[in-house]
């Protein structure tokens, strides 16, 4: 996949959902369509600031301008990024990484603060198979990474004894994530598992990110759902 063209892509859908800025934004309840907007442009140019020095940057608070003027100032923080390059490792949550990182990070918060966008303005948020399988794994390996709990602490209660739940598109491979003593991991598979999530790829996307409720029609959840609400719960971003 082209992330480039994927965060352009999402860039530009999230700023023409903008459409009311003082709308309440129902998945984030702390925000206005607004805040959702400076949140994204900002997140883009900490990101490109990152990968330009190497090093965590703390950008002042954003201002994103009029609403006529959103779409140009979210498209220049992603070229922003886009642009930014460094051929020496970064930091990162979790120590230094490829700066590729940081692309693929954004790509992911993009695509589902689009959706944000979209449900703010009563509409059904859409992102296609192939983007939503990537945003998937993306956030899998965040959670499957030793070093997730320096971060966030609570996600030490992810690990487990062997449990096991399935992410499982309807036309395509899925993935089978397995809570061990030393944390989670996860493999693009089918199999036999305590629970299963099936349901269209971009649907699964907006379930691991709390965008659809686990009592949605579109999905179907199968074996133990306490297992899947109580992984649900200590994943929220």
């Amino acid at each position: 996949m082209d992330l480039a063209t994927a965060l352009r892509d999402q860039t530009a859908a999230l700023a023409a959902a903008a459409v009311d800025p003082d709308a309440p934004v129902p998945t984030c309840p702390e925000w206005r369509v607004r805040d959702l907007v400076a949140h994204v442009g900002q997140a883009h140019r900490r990101a490109a600031g990152i990968v330009r020095t190497g090093q965590f940057t703390q950008e002042p608070p954003a201002e994103p301008g009029p609403p006529a003027e959103w779409a140009r100032w979210l498209a220049d923080g992603a070229e922003d990024l886009i642009a930014a390059e460094n051929p020496r490792d970064v930091w990162t949550f979790f120590g230094p990484r490829p700066a590729a990182f940081w692309l693929r990070r954004m790509v992911a918060d993009t695509t589902v603060h689009h959706a944000d966008a979209v449900l703010a303005a009563g509409g059904v948020p859409e992102v296609a198979a192939d983007l939503a399988a990537e945003a998937i794994a993306e956030c899998l390996d965040l959670l499957s990474d030793p070093a997730v709990t320096t971060v966030r602490p609570n996600l030490a209660e992810l690990r487990g004894t062997g449990q096991t739940l399935h992410l499982k598109p309807t036309t395509t491979t899925g993935w089978l994530i397995t809570r061990t003593p030393d944390g989670v991991t996860f493999d693009r598979a089918d199999g036999e598992a305590d629970v299963t999530a099936t349901a269209p790829t971009a649907d699964l996307l907006w379930l691991l990110y709390r965008r659809l409720p686990v009592d949605d029609p579109r999905v179907t959840v199968t074996g133990d759902r306490a297992l899947l609400d109580h992984w649900l719960a200590l994943t929220v971003f």
